[in-house]
């Protein structure tokens, strides 16, 4: 028996070249499954995105998935897409080993962690405190070029990178410090700032969260416990918002980051999984 994708309906295209369509997995003419392609909008044609693969429970075991898959990805190339990224969540044992079979490697996972009931303590040695307009300008600068770099690190075209960065931003942050719902707040160290946490409300698919949108300790303050600080001073903004989860992302490569969020309770929700279009 052969397994083949079949459109479920015309092509999706957006004002701005996106594109999407789903598909029905099919055994002959039997349908099994479903499975979506689409283009990542965050960084144009070139990027495609595999999402919703599923193959109905009788038909599981037999190589539908792979199959469904690997057709997907010849109509990513199709659009023009040079790579291909899926998210698989954590517990999906199935679609990991699937995804490790096809050759999607781990770019980066999104955590959670379910917050205590009171504020934890900072340390004694430092304290936090809202950022000011001023240090807001520099670090805004400073945010979105290391933003962009880190994906550029990571083989995305700087062009579609920096666009990314001034999107993500642009739509994160319209109004700046006094964006609602948003908290950027910096660590302090006797008469130094040392770091800071960028956290803001996110809606994730299990409800309601805070999110870390971004943390960072200065480099000549790195290696004193800061970091850990940080992700304190985090909590505290995000129980101050009443939320009872605080949700990151982070690139898998940065050892030190994953392990300190690891030390910290933090679980992992979904791997971030991305290969080349050859």
């Amino acid at each position: 028996m052969t397994t083949t994708i079949r459109p479920t309906g015309p092509l999706q295209q957006g004002a701005d070249g996106a594109a999407s369509r789903t598909y029905d997995v099919c055994v002959n003419s039997r349908r099994v499954g479903t499975i979506t392609v689409a283009t990542d909008p965050a960084f144009g044609r070139a990027m495609g995105v595999i999402s919703g693969l599923r193959v109905d429970e009788p038909d599981r075991g037999r190589g539908r998935g792979t199959v469904a898959a690997l057709a997907a990805e010849e109509v990513l190339r199709g659009w023009g897409c040079t790579q291909v990224r899926a998210a698989v969540p954590a517990d999906a044992v199935a679609a990991l080993r699937l995804a490790d079979a096809l050759g999607y490697t781990e770019r980066s996972r999104n955590m959670a962690k379910r917050l205590p009931a009171e504020p934890p303590a900072l340390p004694a040695s430092v304290t936090g405190r809202p950022m000011t307009e001023a240090e807001y300008t520099v670090w805004h600068h400073d945010e979105q070029e290391n933003y962009a770099r880190s994906w550029i690190a990571r083989g995305v075209p700087a062009d579609q990178a920096r666009a990314k960065a001034e999107a993500d931003h642009r739509g994160l942050l319209p109004d700046g410090l006094a964006t609602p719902g948003v908290h950027l707040e910096v660590l302090v160290s006797g008469d130094s700032v040392v770091g800071h946490v960028w956290v803001a409300r996110k809606e994730l698919e299990t409800g309601p969260a805070a999110y870390v949108y971004d943390v960072a300790v200065a480099e000549e303050h790195r290696g004193r416990g800061h970091g850990r600080a940080l992700m304190l001073l985090a909590e505290r903004a995000a129980l101050a918002d009443g939320m009872s989860t605080l949700a990151l992302h982070v690139f898998s490569d940065n050892t030190p980051a994953v392990r300190l969020y690891e030390s910290l309770g933090y679980e992992p929700t979904e791997y971030n999984r991305a290969k080349a279009l050859l």
